[in-house]
């Protein structure tokens, strides 16, 4: 398998300045950051709010301006000229944390999944129908023509997540950035999803960098970690050898963190695994 993304060198600082504009100190919010992630495999960014995980994402996506490194998706480096800018918007789509806040709740289900496809202008009207139905089926909302004729606030928090990730799918991206995508999820709910997604990455061969600072679900779901803390990767490795053998303290930090789930919530064929 070949890099489908590679990060070298990322660095983001921001100045925070007093009620006077005076600079009063620096934020190294990301601090020469590199990771690569391969064609059909998931990568876990991992650490607590504030290590820099969003951040990262906004610099891959062009959402805001890195002030140095570089970013190569499916072998072009990425700049700020337009054939680039099409690149990585038609071939990394993202999942966010909230899955009501992330759509618009005005629009129909339909409306909804159908967007980027007008946005890219991608088939006739006819044809997008066909390719809503065909995604709503694959993340298992059926029967399809029926939600796509509902409204988010009429869908579960676990369905809307679906809805997003129908979205995200609907242009055959290369690339899927999940940004804690089931955090506001019932427990009970996030190993379906985080089920569905890894049946897609196997089905589709597509990529996922999944950020998180939930080690159990980032073992379930991810096959290689990198630890992120105060804007670097303090380790980075296969997942099962991080988190079984962590070699920095604030990666034992974050293994001690995690709690005891509820049994009940597990009985499934496969399960979410804490660590001790």
């Amino acid at each position: 398998m070949s890099d489908i993304l590679q990060v070298a060198n990322l660095v983001k600082h921001y100045s925070k300045r007093n009620f006077f504009g005076k600079e009063t100190s620096l934020v190294k919010a990301v601090d020469d950051v590199s990771f690569s992630v391969r064609e059909g495999e998931t990568l876990v960014l991992a650490g607590e709010s504030g290590s820099g995980k969003s951040t990262i994402a906004k610099l891959i996506l062009h959402a805001i301006p890195a002030d140095s490194g570089r970013i190569i998706f499916d072998g072009l480096e990425i700049s700020n000229d337009s054939q680039s800018l099409k690149k990585i918007r038609m071939g990394i789509q993202m999942v966010y944390q909230d899955p009501y806040d992330s759509i618009n709740p005005q629009m129909k289900i339909k409306d909804i999944i159908s967007e980027p496809l007008e946005i890219h202008k991608v088939g006739n009207s006819k044809e997008r129908f066909e390719m809503v139905k065909q995604v709503l089926h694959e993340v298992k909302l059926e029967p399809s023509e029926e939600i796509m004729e509902k409204y988010p606030h009429m869908l579960s928090g676990g369905q809307r997540q679906r809805i997003v990730l129908a979205r995200a799918l609907v242009l055959k991206p290369k690339m899927i950035i999940a940004d804690e995508p089931v955090s506001m999820l019932d427990v009970s709910i996030r190993a379906e999803v985080l089920e569905l997604m890894n049946e897609l990455r196997q089905k589709h061969h597509i990529s996922f960098l999944y950020i998180t600072h939930d080690l159990a679900t980032a073992r379930y779901f991810g096959q290689k970690i990198a630890i992120l803390h105060k804007g670097k990767i303090v380790e980075s490795g296969p997942i099962d050898e991080v988190l079984f053998c962590p070699k920095h303290p604030y990666t034992q930090a974050l293994i001690d963190a995690i709690s005891e789930p509820d049994p009940a919530n597990l009985n499934r064929e496969k399960k979410i695994r804490a660590f001790s």
